[in-house]
Parts: C-alpha cells; structure tokens; sequence
C-alpha cells in the first residue's frame, strides 16, 4: 500500500534551471500519479543516444522544465500588469506539466505504430480526461487552457504556439545533455520579453534578437541532433523491427514480451478500439521504453532471421548505412539492393524490404502562416518578426527543408549511380 504523504512542499533538483518547487499539493499529486511517473521510463530524444551519448534524459525531466518555465513566465507577466488569478496559474500549470503525457514508448518514433492513426496529442486529450475524472473536475480550465477553448487565449499560446514553454524547455535541455552548443537558447530573457497584448503573447521589441537566436538554434537542433543522418537510421529500423514482429505475432509466431506489450503486438487495437475499450488504454499506460527494448534485445536469438538480424543491428549498434540527398531515389536502385539484400541474407524479396528503407524527412523552423511570433513595438504595434527583422536568413527558415533518405546493411557495397 502507497504511503500517504502529507508534506507536498517539495523541490526537484534540476541539472538545468537549479532547483523547481512545486507550487502546490494538486501538481504534487498529478506528479506522483502513475499516468506521470511513466514519463520518467520515456527517453526524450528517442534514440538520439546512439550519436550523443549523454542524450539519456526523460519526458519527467522534459515536463518539469517545462512547468518551472511556465511558472516563471507567469510571474513576468504579473509584474507587468497581466492579471493571472491563482485559479488560472493552477490551471495552466498542469496544462504544460502534463502536455507529453499521452507519449509512448520511444516517443515520435513509435507514434502511430503501435496504434495506427493515434497521436500523442490524442492520447494526452484521453488521458487528461480521466485524471480528471480521478481528481473531481479539479483539471476542468487545465483541459480548457490545453485544448484552447478558455477565453484567454494567450494562456494555451504559453502552453503550445511556435514560441511556448515547450519549445524553450526541450531546446535548452536538449542542448544541455547532447552537447550541442548551437542549440543553447537565452530561455531567462526570452520570458523576461514576453508580455500580453490583444489577447496574444508578444515579445516586446528589445528581444528581437532572442528570438531570432532561438530559431536558428531550432533549425540546428532538428538537423544536428533531431533529424542526424544516423538517428534516422536507428529510429527507423526500431520501427521496422515492430513492424515484423506485429506481422509474426499476427501469424501466432510465439515472442518475447511484457504482457503490456504483448498485447499491442497480438490484438494490435486501432483509433476506435482505443476509445471504446479500457483495456487498451490499461496496456498503454503499463508501456515504456524498457518494454520495448527488452523485448528486443531477446529477439536477437529469435528464430525468424529477420527479427533476429533487425533486432541485432539495433542492440549491438551495427546501424545500416545511410544515403541522403534532396531528389527521390531511383525506384530501380532500390531493386537491385533489395536483391542483394535478400541474396546475402537468404530472405525474400519482401523480408529484404525492412532492411532496405526509403523515405523522407522535412522540418520547417518557422511557420509563417501559423500562430506566428510577434513583436511589440513601444507604441504597442504588432509586427510579425520575419517582417521586422532585418536578418534575411529568418524569412528563409519559413520554408520547408525536404530531404530523402535510403539505407541500407553495411554489407552491401552499392555505389548510387
């Protein structure tokens, strides 16, 4: 039996900001739930450990950031004049807390392929309704504030928009544990620019700087660390190990797993049968990373020499080798290393298409058309900060970088031609 605890006065010693309170026994609690302690079984970056080793951080330590900086944004605007009740500042707390609560095992990387069409945002939504069912109604504006249905909209606009508490959390932490330098953010400054205007959080004029700061270093985090050439490579391969081993436990092949898992990869449940039947839900939120890798790390010895040669890539990091320009690839080439593969592997044609993987990845560090970021001059005018700044090289990040990608086993000496 849990052991009740009556001081929730506590602190969290974070590697990045110092010390974070938390501000009452309500975030206390919905810290100590379950549905939350999970997040400390979720790497934040995924497999971005494999190219920087320090990258072993969580989505806790992601969402406590995330609250401390609410917090702090918060109190910057009451000192300039925005009036915040203390039911409001509760509430968006728990809204930011709790806003990767829906992610699952490996975060992006597995989304949508354990259940099909289901996104981590829909689970937050579910999830977030059934704590408050636990918690009485008591996360009624938090839901409200998260969804964007409260009338104050600048409060959802710190939660989620292209300039939010999330953003500025996971690009100075990733940058701290990554050791990429580039991604370092000035988080302190940025908040202390911020303020109210029309409903809209702006930054006043004389932080303009800060924010073209903080999208550059956005656009050198999703390819130096997020989109790296060799996490690619690793993120994409764990998912085609699922993906053979759901079509293994589908034919009854017998694996390796956690009950939680085990039930993913047997009854592979879709969108409605996440919403319509508990159990699902129940699996779900039994799952995390270790879950998964300590599945795979058996299927090594697994008979299927598919699953077995996939899972060993993965767990003894002899990752495939990656190709990536800006044109598609050649249908063509892909058959003839596809035949190659199968050949050296003694698989089929169709086995030898897990192990020879195309696709294409695109990142756009600033979406002009979307919630943009503004900039308030003196006088209280709007200027959306493509237009106001002079640094060319800002409107440039509006628009979207597409590249393909095409690996394959180091075995197989192809040339492109």
């Amino acid at each position: 039996m849990k052991e009740t605890i009556t001081n929730k006065s506590k602190i969290y010693n974070d590697p990045v900001y110092g010390f974070i309170s938390v501000p009452n026994a309500l975030l206390f609690d919905l810290i100590e739930h379950p549905y939350f302690q999970r997040l400390r079984r979720i790497k934040q970056l995924g497999l971005s450990h494999l190219v920087y080793p320090g990258a072993m951080h969580t989505r806790f330590q992601h969402s406590m950031g995330a609250l401390f900086l609410l917090e702090h944004a918060l109190r910057t605007l009451r000192e300039k004049g925005i009036a915040v009740s203390e039911q409001e500042q509760t509430a968006a707390s728990i809204a930011i807390l709790l806003h990767d609560i829906g992610h699952g095992p490996y975060s992006h990387t597995l989304e949508g392929i354990l259940i099909e069409d289901l996104t981590h945002e829909n689970i937050s939504n579910y999830l977030l309704e059934e704590l408050n069912r636990q918690f009485n109604g008591a996360l009624d504006l938090a839901i409200q504030i998260f969804r964007n249905t409260y009338d104050r909209k600048f409060f959802h606009q710190l939660v989620s928009s292209q300039l939010d508490m999330d953003r500025l959390d996971y690009l100075r932490r990733d940058s701290f544990f990554t050791g990429v330098s580039e991604g370092v953010i000035g988080t302190e400054r940025l908040i202390k620019m911020l303020n109210v205007i029309n409903d809209q959080i702006v930054v006043e004029e004389k932080g303009i700087y800060s924010v073209e700061k903080f999208l550059v270093a956005r656009r050198i985090m999703y390819w130096q660390v997020y989109l790296h050439k060799t996490v690619i490579v690793a993120e994409n391969l764990l998912i085609q190990i699922i993906e053979r081993a759901k079509q293994l436990a589908k034919s009854g092949e017998p694996l390796f797993a956690s009950p939680a898992f085990e039930f993913f990869l047997k009854k592979q449940p879709n969108k409605l049968q996440f919403y319509k039947d508990p159990i699902v839900v129940e699996n779900f939120v039994q799952m995390d990373d270790f879950d998964i890798m300590g599945a795979i790390k058996v299927w090594t010895q697994h008979p299927d020499k598919s699953l077995s040669l996939l899972s060993q890539m993965l767990i003894h990091r002899h990752l495939p080798k990656i190709q990536i320009q800006k044109q598609e690839f050649d249908p063509a080439f892909l058959e003839k290393i596809q035949s190659e593969v199968s050949k050296n592997y003694g698989i089929t044609i169709d086995e030898s298409k897990r192990f020879v993987v195309s696709g294409i990845v695109s990142n756009r560090a600033y979406d002009q058309m979307h919630n943009e970021i503004f900039i308030a001059s003196k006088s209280g005018m709007l200027t959306e900060i493509a237009t106001a700044s002079d640094n060319f090289n800002i409107r440039s990040l509006s628009d979207p970088v597409k590249k393909y990608f095409l690996f394959y086993p180091k075995e197989i000496n192809t040339i492109h031609n």
